[in-house]
């Protein structure tokens, strides 16, 4: 009897051994083939072919940062982007092939770029999912002096405005800083000047013109004629800069790397100095930011004519992670919230909502000023 319950027993540990032990492989086995599964799926994700984009300058960080990239392959939406001029994307749309999307700086390059895409049979979906203010970076003892001859107001701490409609007669009038009250603190006989990049080339130089036209008329160019005698009216204010960068960091670089002497007001997006706030966890102590009185809201416009890349449209503009990065850059996006929190921890003091501002003139007057300066600037 004990050794039939020994026969018993052992057939019983082997069974729970082999019940073990197929308990154990089929665990295995599933497990393996969840891992597939996602294997399978990061593949599929890595394969999915990636959106060709061209991008202007502002934007092209922000899609280089890591975290971008990894946020798109996880929505399916990778893309490639190459650096393009705002106002080269149109010739290239026509040259061909139509990229995935475009992502110039401005309305007017947007347009352009619209305006090309129809005359070749393709409709372009737009948002503007970031937006920048234009703005004068300027420093401490230039702003004092700017208040005191009622030129510029202070916001407090290191913000101003910039008064455009004294500022722009006085430098028309051919005015030097020696001529100001208050000019011991910048005692130079150069004429008092905003420093821009290339009106030639560059869409901030274009928004300069635009601003500067507004003081002169009070009103936003409406005609031809109007806007070729404004043009060929401010036109010094460029020539009289001499040389000019023709890409949008280099008149930014100047006012960071040589100073006052070089720069002491700069004519330059928003999104320069709080990205350069947010990367060096603040600025120099004498570095302040002054908002032009009005000024142009600029805004970065995302165009395409795919549904893919309207999905990618609607990531830029509603993806909270993604809006925080761009804020992180210096790009203001939906929420305001997002761009505040991201700038507070710099000590810039910048307002939440821009409600001096003006828009450009319509498409084709402000390229016909521009093409007006430009051929003054040849002369």
């Amino acid at each position: 009897m004990s050794s039939l319950w020994k026969r018993a027993g052992g057939t019983v540990l082997a069974l729970a051994v082999f019940g073990g032990a197929l308990w154990f492989g089929t665990r295995d086995h599933a497990q393996e083939q969840q891992a597939e599964a996602v294997r399978q799926v990061e593949r599929a994700r890595d394969e999915v072919q990636a959106l060709n984009g061209q991008v202007s300058v502002d934007v092209e960080p922000f899609f280089a940062d890591e975290r971008v990239q990894r946020i798109l392959r996880e929505r399916s939406l990778p893309v490639k982007v190459t650096r393009v001029g705002s106002r080269d994307m149109a010739d290239r749309l026509v040259a061909g092939p139509v990229a995935d999307f475009y992502f110039p700086s401005g309305v007017l390059a947007a347009r352009q770029i619209t305006d090309a895409a129809q005359r070749q049979g393709v409709n372009l979906s737009q948002a503007a999912p970031f937006n920048s203010p234009m703005v004068v970076a300027s420093w401490a003892p230039i702003a004092r002096m700017l208040a005191a001859n009622g030129m510029a107001r202070t916001l407090g701490g290191r913000s101003y405005t910039l008064q455009m409609d004294a500022l722009v007669p006085a430098m028309l009038a051919h005015k030097r800083w020696i001529d100001l009250q208050g000019a011991d603190a910048f005692a130079v006989k150069r004429g008092i000047l905003v420093s821009t990049t290339d009106v030639r080339k560059s869409n901030s130089a274009a928004m300069y013109l635009a601003l500067t036209s507004h003081a002169v008329l009070g009103d936003v160019v409406s005609g031809r004629e109007q806007a070729r005698s404004t043009a060929l009216q401010l036109a010094p204010l460029f020539k009289r800069q001499g040389y000019q960068e023709n890409y949008v960091n280099g008149n930014f670089d100047d006012y960071v790397q040589i100073g006052m002497g070089k720069a002491p007001l700069a004519f330059i997006y928003e999104y320069q100095i709080v990205g350069h706030a947010v990367r060096h966890k603040g600025v120099q102590p004498d570095m302040v930011l002054m908002y032009p009185e009005p000024t142009i809201v600029n805004k970065f416009v995302f165009l395409t004519g795919s549904a893919r890349g309207r999905a990618l449209m609607a990531e830029l503009s509603s993806n909270r992670a993604l809006l925080q990065i761009a804020a992180e850059y210096g790009l203001r996006g939906p929420d305001g919230g997002v761009f505040m929190a991201a700038v507070r921890p710099t000590g810039l003091e910048v307002p939440e909502r821009i409600v001096q501002m003006v828009d450009p003139p319509s498409h084709e007057l402000m390229s016909e000023m521009v093409d007006v300066v430009s051929q003054e600037m040849s002369k």
